[in-house]
């Protein structure tokens, strides 16, 4: 089984065989999220950047199940002095593990919480399961970036922010998704608060006039990688 299910706003489950693979777990005051991790098998949690509704309950994961979060180096040590289990990397950075292989890069965007006044750059991850790729771009502006990484890493899914406001809107996220050369979008990253509501329709429109597929996934829906 391969599966990728959306938690809610840039939240992501990835399940493999006996693997999980939680991103940017942002579940407790999140008004969207329905998901009781205590009921899935969570071995590697990853962290886009340090902001409370991405790094979310990654610490508090990690200590209950043992599962190691996988972030740049700041933030990971951050989490090491929490009691979590972690590795820290950094932009350019790649692990391989039993599921395959996370490789971390650039995003424009800030990283930062209360606790943790600098969490190192924010960055977007590209997942190799085995051939499929998923990139997820975590919070992040349009970027000449997105070029690059479409031509070198030709990823099949593309997660991406579209509600505005912190991230990319619709239109610029549209702009993105040609640039990546994806098969299929995911947005994410909108609807959460009122500040990032977004015409999602709208999006996945301007996405299949491009000739791509978008896929705006509801909360706890899944699709077969």
């Amino acid at each position: 089984m391969r599966r990728l299910t959306y938690i809610g706003h840039s939240a992501f489950l990835i399940e493999k065989d006996w693997e999980g693979i939680l991103i940017d777990p942002f579940i407790t005051g999140n008004p969207l999220a329905d998901f009781d991790y205590k009921k899935k098998r969570i071995t590697h949690i990853i962290v886009t950047h340090a902001h409370l509704d991405h790094l979310g309950d990654a610490i508090a994961i990690s200590k209950h199940t043992g599962a190691i979060i996988i972030a740049v180096f700041e933030l990971a040590n951050y989490c090491m002095e929490k009691g979590a289990k972690a590795i820290a990397v950094n932009i350019g950075g790649k692990l391989k593990f039993n599921w395959g292989s996370v490789k971390f890069l650039p995003a424009v965007h800030s990283s930062s919480n209360p606790d943790l006044p600098y969490g190192g750059p924010a960055c977007g991850v590209l997942l190799d399961l085995e051939g499929t790729i998923i990139y997820h771009a975590g919070d992040t502006a349009l970027m000449p970036d997105f070029k690059m990484i479409g031509e070198l890493y030709n990823p099949y899914y593309a997660l991406l922010p579209i509600g505005g406001y912190y991230t990319m809107d619709i239109e610029d996220a549209a702009v993105a998704a040609k640039m990546l050369y994806a098969m299929e979008i995911i947005p994410m990253h909108y609807n959460t608060f009122p500040n990032i509501k977004a015409d999602v329709q709208k999006f996945a429109l301007m996405i299949e006039e491009q000739g791509q597929k978008c896929l705006p996934l509801k909360v706890n829906e899944y699709v077969e990688l």
